[in-house]
């Protein structure tokens, strides 16, 4: 059986890509972090250890409870992560 594939979008892009690692109060964060033309400005950041992303922009670090939940993580690594990431974002 053969069909045509639908794209909605193939494109190539040229991406800045950051390997960040640090430590902060509570764990250890390994993390890639992907500037783009896309995504209005926002950047996407993806935790190496458990493979979870999320493109965030201001507004969700803004967001309460947005980190823990895109990044499986407790309260207090959430604040770890959030106090990084304003300085980057």
């Amino acid at each position: 059986m053969s069909y045509e594939r639908f794209y909605l979008y193939d494109e190539t892009e040229t991406v800045n890509t950051r390997f960040v690692s640090f430590t902060g109060d509570t764990v250890r964060f390994d993390l890639i972090i992907l500037t783009t033309s896309r995504f209005y400005g926002k950047k996407v950041v993806i935790n190496i250890q458990n493979g979870r992303s999320a493109i965030i922009g201001h507004d969700d670090l803004d967001e309460e409870g947005y980190l823990a939940h895109a990044f499986n993580l407790n309260d207090e690594e959430a604040e770890d992560l959030h106090s990084f990431l304003t300085t980057v974002i």
